[in-house]
């Protein structure tokens, strides 16, 4: 009997723990060195994945906003759409601020733990760099790159709020034309968005040798010394992560989804898991994106239109798990300095946290640019970042694979409060 799909992911996990911890940077199996094996069986699955992000987001918001027949259900979908991820986004960064304050990771002994953790000149001069100048005023950044000035080079450059932003117009203005060419033109679109969802499909039968690579070598690549770190100096911070992180996962959204929707978790979760588990293995929730919107639509039982819409826009703007990061990390870098942050101070970081998260692009490590600003807001300094980098990749995984589950139970949500009856069927 074949392995269901998630069976393979998991089982795809475990072996790539334990190859990486056996393999380590310099292993070598029948004379081949292993960690370019992971590599390259990494960046190929990424890669392909990537390949398909834009046509299908596109066919897919064109072809499912033209579906809704005008403004009406455009307007209404989007209005519960927006509601959801702001709630969400809104709850997960209280969530995060609650465990930060009453773990204190930044303390060791009562003492700031800048001594005891120290900063990577090296990397600390990378981060430096990448996000030189960012400031709190850079968000008005994320509302420009919504209305792209050439929508072919935001296609190139992976700029998706813009064409998010384009694709909303172009399906809606379908809706105005004469019917023959709007038809003409939505057969074209959901065609080529059917045409995606296969290549989805078969691209997805390798994601257990994808997950393997991007997993073997993310282990492979911790140290003894970066262990050791992650246990002594860093454990609090990571504990105060994961806990908020699991309170979010585990209460807060299934509560949502059981009061709002009448949905049993433990079903959602079922449907969901071959997608949470690419997420967690990728660190991705855009290269997700094409697994997510297959486990929605076949295994939820969202409708097409549904998933079409909350989907893809979710994948850009609704980044619970990556807001909670990022107020933890902010409190935690304050606390490391000796910094005692007043009550506005941290509405700052709630604020500024909630407003960076909707322009975090969907792929790994994205999240340290929107750090960078919370840390300029509150007047602190972007080297700090150095601090988290050792554990920065382990728990990317983690908090994309709460944004990815929080997209999921939106569009539970919206679907039944649309009145659609077919929702987790079975």
């Amino acid at each position: 009997m074949k392995l269901k799909l998630h069976w393979q992911i998991l089982i795809a996990l475990v072996l790539a723990v334990i190859a990486g911890r056996l393999s380590g940077v310099d292993g070598e199996w029948l004379g081949i060195h292993m960690y370019p094996v992971y590599a390259f069986l990494g960046t190929l699955f990424m890669n392909a994945l990537k390949m398909i992000i834009v046509p299908l987001i596109v066919a897919s918001i064109i072809s499912g906003v033209s579906g809704m027949g005008g403004t009406s259900g455009l307007g209404r979908l989007g209005g519960k759409t927006i509601l959801f991820y702001m709630t969400t986004s809104l709850l997960a960064i209280l969530t995060g601020l609650l465990f930060v304050n009453l773990i204190d990771p930044g303390l060791v002994d009562g003492e700031p733990a800048r001594a005891i953790v120290g900063l990577d000149p090296a990397a600390a001069a990378q981060v430096a760099q990448k996000v030189q100048g960012r400031t709190a005023s850079d968000l008005t950044d994320v509302f420009l790159s919504m209305v792209p000035p050439n929508v072919v080079a935001a296609a190139a450059d992976g700029q998706m709020l813009g064409l998010i932003f384009f694709s909303l117009l172009f399906g809606y203005f379908m809706t105005r034309i004469d019917r023959d060419s709007g038809s003409l033109l939505g057969r074209f679109w959901q065609g080529v968005a059917d045409v995606m969802m296969g290549m989805t499909e078969l691209i997805m039968k390798f994601a257990p040798l994808g997950v393997f690579g991007l997993v073997a070598k993310t282990i492979a690549g911790i140290g003894a010394e970066q262990l050791n770190a992650v246990a002594v100096s860093l454990g609090s911070f990571t504990l105060s992560v994961m806990l908020a992180l699991a309170v979010h996962a585990l209460i807060t959204l299934p509560l949502l989804l059981y009061l709002f929707a009448r949905v049993n978790p433990l079903a959602h979760y079922r449907a969901m898991l071959p997608a949470l588990l690419t997420a967690f293995s990728t660190a991705s929730s855009s290269a997700t994106l094409p697994l997510t919107m297959e486990c929605v639509r076949d295994n939820a039982g969202v409708s097409n239109r549904t998933a079409s819409f909350v989907l893809p826009l979710g994948a850009t703007v609704n980044m619970d798990g990556t807001a909670l990061y990022e107020c933890v990390a902010a409190m935690f870098i304050a606390q490391a300095y000796g910094l005692e942050l007043s009550l506005v101070s941290q509405f700052t970081i709630v604020l500024v946290a909630l407003l960076t998260s909707i322009g975090v692009a969907g792929i790994p490590a994205a999240s340290l640019v929107a750090i960078t600003i919370i840390l300029a807001a509150v007047g602190l300094p972007a080297e700090a970042i150095g601090m988290i980098l050792a554990v920065d990749r382990i728990l990317d995984m983690f908090r994309t694979s709460v944004n990815v589950f929080s997209d999921s139970v939106g569009a539970v949500l919206i679907a039944r409060s649309e009145g659609e009856q077919g929702v987790l069927r079975g």
